[in-house]
């Protein structure tokens, strides 16, 4: 695979179930994917809304291991693998790249701020250097409101051109169009897959040659959002868009990630889905309830 043939459509963060004693819970998470890949979204396990900075290595390793044993289609996996450690984000996606997966989504290293590109450089060149594999496809990771460590427009031309053929994409939850626009102005010609971080933007990241979206909404609205990403050119398409942000407005009035698992958790009538990891908190029984008002009368909860 090369970035011209690089991955495209929806992916899910795909939320991380948990156990009562906070271990994660693999067999529910095999069967989650299960569901998206059954309406046609992809994986990105590990990601933001996978509480996967929550989770040690060796729990990613495992849980990996798990979705790739189950018979799921590595073509369809985009793994998180970036971590603070530079050991750690080779560890994990060397591990992914062995498995098959066709793609490894990277956050930079970020816990210390203002760092120059040149270190971010210096550090993404590590890691390809250290994984050592032709295999290895990297689609960059920008969420610069979480992380405070921005990849910049000349930052990535400075990889791609450095790693053409590993360097495949970025998913952008810049949450700013203008970015998302300049990447594809500037890089999609190149065979550089553009995602959207959020399904809000898909219509118009699909209309400036973008290749999807990755987005936390995928994991409680995975239909509609493909539907969506199948049919951007019909006639309907803003519409499609309209009723995607009516879900969306509904379910971020509310922290994400615990709104995400109550919502499975009320459509799959299994409370096990609501538990998150300290220390994130679920949403309480009024917050719950509240949600669950807000949601349009033409939403269907995920019944896993």
């Amino acid at each position: 695979m090369s970035p011209r043939t690089a991955l495209a459509g929806v992916f899910a963060p795909v939320v991380t179930p948990f156990e009562p004693d906070l271990r994660p819970d693999a067999a529910r998470l095999v069967r989650h994917c299960r569901w998206l890949l059954g309406h046609d979204v992809g994986l990105a396990v590990f990601g933001t809304n996978s509480e996967a900075n929550s989770m040690s290595v060796a729990e990613k390793l495992a849980l990996l291991d798990a979705v790739v044993g189950a018979g799921l289609p590595v073509a369809r996996m985009m793994p998180g693998t970036g971590c603070c450690a530079l050991t750690d984000t080779v560890e994990l996606t060397r591990h992914a790249v062995r498995a098959g997966c066709a793609g490894t989504l990277m956050l930079p290293p970020f816990y210390y701020k203002a760092v120059t590109d040149d270190g971010l450089f210096a550090s993404y060149s590590e890691v390809i250097q250290r994984v050592g594999d032709a295999r290895l496809r990297i689609y960059l990771y920008h969420i610069p409101p979480v992380s405070q460590v921005p990849l910049s427009l000349a930052l990535i031309e400075r990889l791609l051109d450095a790693y053409p053929d590993t360097i495949a994409g970025i998913k952008d939850s810049s949450g700013d169009w203008n970015n998302t626009r300049a990447l594809l102005e500037r890089f999609a010609p190149r065979g550089f897959a553009v995602f959207a971080g959020s399904e809000s933007f898909l219509l118009a990241t699909l209309r400036g040659g973008g290749a999807g979206c990755i987005t936390a909404l995928a994991n409680v609205n995975p239909g509609p959002i493909a539907k969506l990403c199948r049919s951007w050119q019909e006639v309907d398409a803003d519409a499609q868009q309209a009723a995607l942000d009516a879900v969306r407005g509904a379910v971020q009035k509310f922290p994400m990630i615990a709104a995400l698992k109550a919502t499975i958790a009320q459509g799959s009538h299994d409370e096990g889905w609501a538990t998150v990891r300290p220390p994130l908190v679920r949403l309480d029984s009024q917050q719950r309830a509240a949600l669950l008002a807000a949601l349009p009368p033409t939403y269907a909860l995920p019944e896993l």
